[in-house]
């Protein structure tokens, strides 16, 4: 027989969840702080065309968005029905894109300026001619880095 005996009295103790709820609303708190939001409420219609070769950006926070559409509906009585452009949260005029890359310039660093995309988010249904007078006055301003947003085509 054998001296030691083993001791078989129950289970391994339960797992303490008394600090659940302090972990759960930090997770929740660090991704309320973390988390960025549209910086821009559309104005414009912004349905994005199909496309089947893309490529996704690297840097996001180096990119200036342009959209393009029709004004939505409470914008309609002011503005018409006619595409517009629209730079941050307001409508503007072609000519105001050359003041819109000046000042995303500014609020960057230096070294940064070179790496910057302007991104065209054009509704579907805009005509060639407002994207091309865009394309005219990026490159005035000498923004030669241009983004057409498309979505992903799903093949059948």
């Amino acid at each position: 027989m054998s001296k030691f005996g083993r001791k078989n009295k129950g289970g391994s103790p339960a797992i303490s969840t008394a600090s659940l709820p302090d972990i759960v609303f930090m997770l929740l708190f660090f991704f309320m702080v973390t988390t960025t939001m549209r910086t821009a409420d559309l104005k414009v219609d912004n349905k994005i065309p199909y496309s089947t070769e893309l490529k996704k950006l690297e840097k996001k926070s180096l990119v200036s968005y342009i959209y393009v559409g029709e004004p939505k509906k409470q914008f309609r009585a002011l503005f018409g029905t006619e595409p517009r452009i629209q730079l941050n949260d307001q409508f503007a005029k072609v000519s105001d894109i050359e003041q819109f890359i000046t000042s995303e310039r500014e609020a960057r660093e230096e070294a940064e300026v070179p790496q910057m995309t302007t991104s065209i988010k054009a509704d579907a249904k805009v005509k060639m001619g407002i994207i091309t007078e865009i394309k005219q006055a990026l490159r005035e301003v000498n923004a030669l880095k241009i983004n057409y947003s498309t979505k992903k085509q799903i093949r059948k």
